[in-house]
């Protein structure tokens, strides 16, 4: 059964939102965060020292990037 609508912009591959960024570890926190605003626009993009404390709650509107010291991405990017 076929569903009626336009497709999502921030669909992935399968059509699902996308709800991580695997593919930025590594690049810097300004290339990440870009990719990630093009892909959920509106997003909350919190780039945060990899060794940071952060809350634990979950928000759907925020992505934290988590960086080393010389400013990569040091683990995948995720929606919470």
């Amino acid at each position: 059964m076929a569903t009626s609508g336009p497709p999502s912009a921030a669909a992935g591959a399968g059509g699902a939102p996308k709800d991580s960024w695997p593919e930025l570890v590594g690049m810097s926190s300004e290339e990440a965060k870009k990719k990630i605003k093009e892909d959920k626009q509106g997003a909350d993009v919190q780039v945060v020292p990899a060794d940071a404390f952060v809350t634990m709650d979950y928000n759907t509107g925020r992505v934290r990037v988590f960086v080393d010291s010389n400013d990569k991405v040091a683990r995948a990017p995720r929606i919470g």
